[in-house]
């Protein structure tokens, strides 16, 4: 086949780029392409030419039909002639690049290996092709080869080629090893050699390595900055990074795109919202604030300072919004608590049909509650079993964590069951929805299994393992976990864990023991500690330590009404009505209010909430009445409500506190009254939370039998 002919033959499928350089082309006018008679119309250089065309587009097929062109032609790749030696090198160098770039290892690893002559080049191509497409071992091997053969110099390109693959902690003595060549070989004032052993020290996690190399260097560009300050700040060293750039503006470099993305990460992880602004200020200025990349990254930066309202101004004044823009925005909802907004921009991106990917449902499903419809989940659910994402780790996890906190704790275990590959935080989001669900000796059954799988525990295992000893009173067992956490693990203990050891000793009663463990403490308590305590006294009516743990209480935290509610509590459950009454009244004088508590059901994917007393609801009458028949039943099934809880004031009668303990009631059995899609998960909700408010001594045994009836 004559090379014309390919070429007429590819034109129409050719894109614009490869156009151009067949139109200045001299060539036969003969029609016929099967008369033999049209010769070869391209030079070696408009061969090179194309082939550089091809590999960087991605164009394989069109680089192999022009190999399969070339090949008869014996003068492109003739090396034994003198004259045209240089010109043919040129061409084989370009076919090894174009099936190197375009991936196609074996068919680049022929060309290297039928190639009579090779330079450094074609050695760069080969090592870049391997390396390029994740085969270090092999691309090492290849260095290694070219550099003991003594025929070939090792020029910048090599040098950079390999740099660019030490991305790692693991390659580190390579590194220090390709850093001795550079010296070796005279190329430690070559500026690309330079940059490169910086991007690669912070990428093998050697910093000072990377800043030594950084100020030795006697030229510097703006990539030189940019790799730096890049570096600093993804590897958390965001005020270091934050200072270089100012030090970048006030020199003669000036900063480009990637240098005002690398700022705004390091604004982020600081959450230094001043600075950001400032940075927004210098790209609006330089008009390059609608870039794609830019306003992904300023709309990050505001999510994790926690300012979403400006996050949304970037948002909104997009002109273009991609996966990425949608995403970041979508997680910075999330993380912001801004549930409703998350789900909203999750519904659009889906009716868009743009590209959900794990990172996207996986911050969807975290903002997942309580309050939070089970039936959306499981919308969700089935979108990720349709895109083949269910194995994905990060999505298994976010799916555990939904089920769980949506109530439904044997989904969860089933899609724990079901997960290929479990990573640590897989098992430490289903120990903690067992805990979290009241099954404690489930939670210490995995723990016994992770461990016997060879996953190390961190301390959320720990947290979650100390809230399930708490539930089932197993205190020496919690422990001898927080013991293990420093002498096995190594894993220094947080106040969230203190915390929950209070809250395991207080819940079995050995309030004192918990006051001096306290005491003992190797850091100072704060609001957690003294809120557990004081929660441990509310269960078992101690107004003396309670007492205690509230004047702690209010000095951590004088703007929070929980202790004056929760000594108000404790009051009432002894009868001590004047001190209850002095509690409010001091909780009113300093202008505080109990945090109102909401009950929620779902009815055909709506959630409603409610409210103690709540009269708004459409159907309130008719779920009050239905909720009365149920009190009815309760009384004739024998039980008979603690007085004490209800009776607020000292001189109210049985008549008033009975209608207070029905209006009260509204709020814990209000799910259990009213008919639902999902009556069990409902019922089962309701019931927990009254039994744990209002059970006491087994008096509720009769409703737990009415409520699984």
């Amino acid at each position: 086949m004559r090379s014309r002919w390919v070429f007429q033959k590819l034109s129409p499928h050719l894109p614009s780029c490869l156009i151009s350089p067949f139109k200045t082309l001299h060539t036969n006018s003969n029609p016929n392409p099967s008369s033999g008679t049209s010769g070869f119309v391209l030079n070696h250089l408009d061969i090179s030419l194309l082939f550089s065309i091809c590999a960087r587009e991605g164009h394989l097929r069109l680089g192999s039909s022009l190999h399969a062109s070339i090949i008869k032609n014996i003068e492109f790749l003739d090396l034994d002639n003198p004259a045209n030696f240089r010109n043919a090198l040129v061409v084989w160098n370009s076919l090894l690049h174009m099936y190197s770039k375009c991936g196609d290892l074996s068919d680049a690893a022929k060309v290297f290996f039928h190639m009579p002559m090779k330079d450094t080049v074609s050695w760069n191509s080969r090592i870049s092709g391997l390396l390029r497409r994740g085969e270090s071992e092999m691309g090492f091997q290849c260095f290694k080869q070219m550099y003991h053969s003594s025929l070939y110099r090792l020029d910048h390109a090599t040098l950079t080629t390999v740099l660019s693959a030490c991305d790692g902690p693991d390659l580190c003595y390579v590194m220090e090893m390709i850093h001795a060549l550079v010296f070796s070989n005279g190329y430690e004032r070559e500026l690309t050699v330079g940059n490169a052993l910086i991007t690669s020290y912070f990428r093998c996690r050697q910093f000072n390595s990377g800043r030594r190399v950084f100020y030795e260097m006697l030229e510097r560009n703006f990539i030189t900055w940019t790799a730096m300050i890049s570096g600093l700040a993804q590897n958390q060293f965001y005020e270091e990074s934050l200072k270089l750039f100012v030090n970048m503006r006030h020199g003669v470099v000036e900063p480009n795109s990637l240098t005002y993305l690398s700022s705004l990460l390091a604004c982020s992880g600081l959450q230094g919202l001043t600075e950001g602004k400032q940075i927004h200020g210098l790209v609006w200025k330089l008009g390059i604030h609608s870039d794609l990349w830019i306003e992904s990254a300023l709309m990050d930066m505001y999510s994790k300072c926690g300012s979403m309202k400006d996050a949304m101004g970037v948002f909104e004044a997009a002109e273009v919004l991609d996966e990425v823009s949608l995403t970041v925005i979508l997680v910075g909802f999330a993380q912001n608590g801004f549930e409703e907004e998350a789900v909203h921009i999750f519904m659009k991106m889906v009716k868009a049909e743009m590209e959900i990917d794990a990172q996207v449902l996986s911050a969807v499903l975290g903002v997942f509650g309580v309050d939070t419809s089970l039936a959306l989940g499981e919308q969700i659910h089935a979108l990720i079993i349709k895109r083949s994402l269910a194995s994905n780790p990060f999505v298994g996890n976010g799916l555990i964590n939904m089920y769980s906190k949506c109530g439904d704790l044997e989904d969860s275990l089933k899609i724990f069951k079901r997960m290929a590959q479990r990573n640590s935080i897989s098992w430490n989001s289903m120990i903690t929805a067992c805990a979290c669900h009241g099954n404690g000796f489930g939670s210490l059954q995995l723990y016994e299994d992770m461990r016997s799988e060879g996953v190390e525990p961190s301390d959320v295992t720990f947290l979650s393992l100390l809230h399930a000893c708490s539930h089932v009173g197993l205190v020496d067992k919690g422990m001898e976990f927080l013991d293990s956490m420093d002498k096995v693990y190594g894993i220094c203990p947080r106040m969230e864990h203190y915390a929950c050891v209070v809250d395991m000793l207080g819940r079995a009663g050995l309030l004192n023991e918990a006051k001096t463990f306290i005491e003992g403490m190797p850091i100072k308590p704060d609001i957690l500690v003294w809120q557990a305590l004081l929660g441990a006294c509310g269960i078992h009516g101690d107004p003396e330590v309670g007492k205690y743990a509230a004047d702690q209480l209010f000095l951590a935290a004088p703007d929070s009404s929980a202790a004056f509610v929760q000594m108000a509590n404790i009051y009432s459950s002894r009868g001590r009505w004047k001190e209850r009454a002095r509690t409010i009244k001091r909780m009113k004088e300093k202008g505080l209010a109990k945090e109102t508590g909401i009950s929620w059901i779902e009815i055909e994917r709506e959630v409603h909430s409610f409210v103690v007393g709540d009269r708004k609801h459409p159907k309130g009458e008719r779920i009050r009445r239905v909720l009365l028949e149920l009190f009815g039943h309760m009384g004739d099934e024998g039980y008979v409500p603690d007085m004490r809880v209800f009776s607020y004031y000292l001189n109210q009668d049985e008549e008033a506190a009975e209608g207070c303990a029905q209006f009260v009631l509204d709020d814990m059995c209000l799910t259990a009254a009213t008919p639902v899609s999902s009556p069990r998960r409902a019922l089962k909700n309701a019931l927990k939370r009254f039994l744990l408010r209002f059970g006491k001594d087994g008096k509720c045994k009769s409703f737990q039998r009415l409520g699984r009836g």
